[in-house]
């Protein structure tokens, strides 16, 4: 098959469109056609070097934990699929034109939903989710989602919605008017000092962003309120005692994803995808990533 192959740490040019053997499903596991492959800051960052002295790659490596395509084959003991069933997962070594997935992982791409888009949805949503149920917000509570306008932010903010939170879109200046459609009961920026002190202190902070602004939002949450956050903790958590603060480490949960998915095909959340390459255009991909300020990109086989 071929693949999107890295051969050594580095810049997007270390991606490499090239011929690598083609897996075979074991025990439990499913063999997928891949339709796309979506891609996230975390894939950067492997692909960079920052994660190997926790999650080091061996090369030669395909990277991606997002993946929607077809069943092409089932492993032993393997129930509940069959091929051609239309399915996405948060898995691994997406970005190849094949690509094996534990069957308790995967997920059935709901009808009215396209499979390529599908792949924009598995670590980004599942991570939007956890992040407020890991925090118990509860109808009523006020919810703050710093970096509202990501996928994870999104998925955060539908999420704490359909709890019956009372949420807030925390953005920045320049996309305040994208952020009044996601449905929020309030939106603020957060690159406004003004602004952000006339905000009132809330129940869960979901936070979505790094940097000052991730540490500056500690002060904004009540005594005996929670801080989560999928980017890790701010190095002055610690000086915040009275809230819980939780550097959330997301879990696959295919009901999860099942279910954000579900909620996409329904059109209750939406997902923007900025572009769609060719998984042989893998480098200029991670390049445009990383330059920011776009949706998800799709690398399609």
């Amino acid at each position: 098959m071929k693949a999107a192959v890295v051969y050594e740490y580095g810049g997007p040019e270390v991606l490499k469109y090239a011929d690598y053997p083609d897996p075979a499903a074991g025990q439990g596991e499913v063999l997928v056609r891949v339709a796309a492959a979506g891609i996230n800051p975390i894939d950067t960052m492997e692909r960079a070097g920052l994660t190997k002295d926790w999650r080091p790659l061996q090369f030669p490596a395909v990277l991606g934990w997002d993946v929607a395509g077809s069943v092409l084959g089932l492993g032993p003991g393997v129930t509940g699929f069959a091929v051609g069933d239309r399915v996405l997962a948060w898995a691994y070594h997406t970005y190849a034109e094949l690509c094996v997935v534990k069957a308790e992982l995967l997920a059935k791409v709901p009808a009215g939903l396209e499979l390529a888009a599908a792949a924009a949805l598995p670590l980004a949503t599942v991570t939007g989710n956890q992040l407020i149920s890991v925090a118990a917000a509860q109808s009523g509570q006020s919810v703050l989602v710093s970096g509202a306008l990501g996928a994870v932010g999104r998925a955060a903010l539908f999420t704490a919605r359909e709890r019956g939170a009372r949420v807030i879109a925390g953005v920045r200046k320049w996309q305040l008017e994208a952020a009044r459609s996601l449905g929020a009961d309030e939106v603020v920026a957060l690159d406004d000092e003004t602004a952000v002190t006339r905000l009132a202190p809330v129940d869960v902070l979901a936070n979505a962003v790094r940097g000052k602004t991730a540490e500056l939002l500690l002060g904004k949450v009540k005594a005996g309120g929670v801080y989560v956050s999928a980017t890790g903790l701010p190095p002055t958590a610690t000086k915040f005692p009275s809230i819980r603060t939780v550097a959330l480490v997301a879990k696959q949960d295919a009901n999860t994803l099942l279910y954000m998915a579900n909620a996409v095909g329904a059109g209750k959340l939406a997902i923007p995808i900025d572009r769609r390459l060719p998984l042989r255009d893998a480098a200029a991909a991670h390049a445009a990533v990383e330059k920011g300020g776009i949706g998800k990109v799709l690398l399609l086989p």
